[in-house]
């Protein structure tokens, strides 16, 4: 029996805003988009990998959601480490430096902590 990774859920305050961000931060873009009544679903991803990222956002929760003491996150290799880090530091969007493993990680808008790791690791 074998699994393979397919995606993973976010749920997120504002869909528009979440989408921008990782545009902008990560290159992500929208590959596939589920409405319903209750919840919009949109599935984002890019060409170096099959994996997707699955935005959710409920239609009926107002309030921020609460991630905990936030140890997970999502990990990202770039091929250009030191231009992905001037370019994060630009955003404004680093939270968290890890130095002596040479890592940093990002937030993105709902508090969820992305790593980004250089591609040679």
């Amino acid at each position: 029996m074998n699994f393979k990774m397919v995606h993973e859920n976010y749920n997120v305050a504002d869909l528009e805003r979440s989408l921008a961000f990782y545009q902008e931060a990560l290159g992500l873009t929208e590959k596939r988009r589920k409405v319903t009544d209750d919840f919009v679903i949109v599935y984002i991803g890019n060409a170096e990998s099959d994996f997707e990222l699955e935005l959710t956002w409920l239609k009926d929760h107002p309030q921020a959601y609460d991630l905990g003491e936030c140890e997970f996150h999502l990990a990202f290799h770039t091929d250009d480490f030191e231009a992905a880090y001037a370019h994060h530091k630009e955003m404004g969007c680093v939270c968290y430096e890890n130095r002596s493993m040479g890592v940093y990680f990002i937030e993105d808008p709902d508090g969820y902590w992305l790593e980004i790791i250089p591609a040679h690791r």
